[in-house]
């Protein structure tokens, strides 16, 4: 869930012969059992024994992926091949490869996907691995719960992105607020919003998003939910919660922004591939954003977690998940790179120090995080945030025209609509 999750949309014309590829070859190859020790077998840290092993992940996390990648290779006998795949191509290129027993070793996966994937077939059970790991409680909670199945675990945290409320603090200090203060609520970060937009500063406005993107208002506005208290989704992920009065609450508040003028126009038919951009490019005062995009942001930013309506703080953690492929007959050596990947070692020394976020809570405060409280921030508040599940999530959130897109876009920009019904429609499909 990152700045990727407007793109997300286009993959959603592969869906059906994803589903049906899947389903054909997995049924085709369902008895075949994986040759080699399994992973199960393989003990705490896996085989190092100079295998090669296969990695296939999508092109938004080539960056984390090389840097894991050549320390892993640079420190052990196994090696890691890694592939790089358009993010556009990459569910094609997986349901192509399940079908004809062509997966790789490893392969990391949107966590949106993952329950569809696991429900599949296409990741091995490491359910033994996980639990023997000695910090499994502090292993990011989102990320686990979309890999398990019937109490089975099949994937650990790849790289995790979440949702922070960010603010230009020049342009605060230019409103008269207060620069070194987050906004505590909902309510807050819309009284800041009309400040800056008040200022009549050319080209500059209060707030920003992507009010024609399903992703990245689900990105950025659950965490508002569940910091007030809400649900998005019923435990079981069938049932639609956005017409509950938390939710409510939040549309309210938008719709009143939207209303004000203190949101930039072009949100309105922003659809994902440049919902960040106004605020990187210094136009608006403050924004729910990327966690990933610190690094590059180029100005004074501040940092705090997504309020709700009322106050409490939370984030949609979302990235990628990565398991070991039905298809690897290497097994045990894969568990070796996944094993060293949630050590302290993998996670401090290369993901802490390039500033991107831990999967692990006890490793939140690290030194390279201390060097930037913002970063202490972003990884406290990942214990805090949420992953949702649902078989059919992708259908009912992030497609072009979803009802979840329907729901917001009438309730915000219209300020109309049966909502009832909107949120029935999303129900619908999650019973799919």
């Amino acid at each position: 869930m990152s700045t990727s999750l407007g793109r997300r949309t286009a993959l959603r014309s592969l869906a059906g012969v994803l589903a049906a590829t899947l389903t054909l070859g997995v049924a085709a190859c369902g008895s075949d059992e994986p040759s080699g020790p399994s992973a199960a077998d393989a003990g705490p840290t896996g085989v190092d024994d100079g295998s090669e092993l296969t990695l296939w992940t999508r092109a938004p996390l080539e960056k984390q992926a090389k840097l894991l990648v050549d320390a892993y290779n640079a420190s052990h006998q196994n090696q890691v091949k890694l592939t790089v795949v358009p993010n556009d191509d990459y569910v094609a290129k997986v349901g192509a490869a399940a079908g004809s027993d062509g997966l790789p070793d490893l392969f990391a996966a949107d966590i949106v996907y993952v329950p569809n994937w696991v429900e599949q077939g296409l990741f091995q059970d490491l359910s033994s691995n996980i639990s023997g790991l000695d910090f499994k409680d502090s292993i990011n909670k989102g990320h686990l719960s979309a890999g398990t199945r019937e109490g089975k675990e099949h994937v650990l945290p790849f790289v995790l992105d979440l949702s922070m409320l960010f603010w230009n603090k020049q342009l605060f200090t230019e409103a008269g607020l207060d620069p070194e203060k987050a906004p505590a609520s909902l309510e807050e970060y819309a009284a800041a919003a009309k400040a800056i937009q008040a200022m009549g500063k050319d080209g500059v406005y209060g707030t920003a998003a992507g009010l024609n993107c399903g992703g990245c208002l689900l990105f950025t506005w659950f965490p508002s939910i569940w910091a007030g208290g809400g649900q998005v989704l019923s435990e079981d992920g069938t049932e639609s919660k956005l017409a509950d009065e938390t939710a409510q609450q939040v549309y309210r508040v938008w719709h009143d922004l939207w209303r004000s003028g203190a949101v930039l126009p072009a949100s309105a038919g922003e659809t994902g591939p440049t919902w960040t951009a106004p605020f990187t490019e210094g136009k608006v005062g403050l924004m729910l954003y990327p966690a990933t995009l610190l690094s590059s942001t180029p100005f004074d930013a501040g940092v705090a977690g997504i309020p709700g309506p009322n106050g409490g703080a939370s984030t949609f953690v979302g990235g990628d998940g990565i398991g070991i492929s039905k298809d690897s007959k290497k097994a045990a050596q894969a568990w070796n790179f996944l094993s060293w990947m949630m050590s302290e070692q993998a996670q401090v020394e290369v993901l802490a120090k390039n500033k991107d976020v831990v999967s692990r809570a006890d490793l939140a405060n690290n030194k390279y995080a201390a060097e930037d409280p913002r970063l202490v921030t972003i990884n406290e508040v990942a214990g805090k945030g949420g992953t949702p599940v649902a078989l059919n999530f992708q259908q009912a959130f992030n497609a072009p025209n979803s009802p979840w897109l329907t729901l917001v876009r009438n309730q915000v920009l219209n300020g109309s609509g049966d909502l009832k019904k909107d949120n029935d429609e999303i129900t619908a499909v999650l019973k799919q």
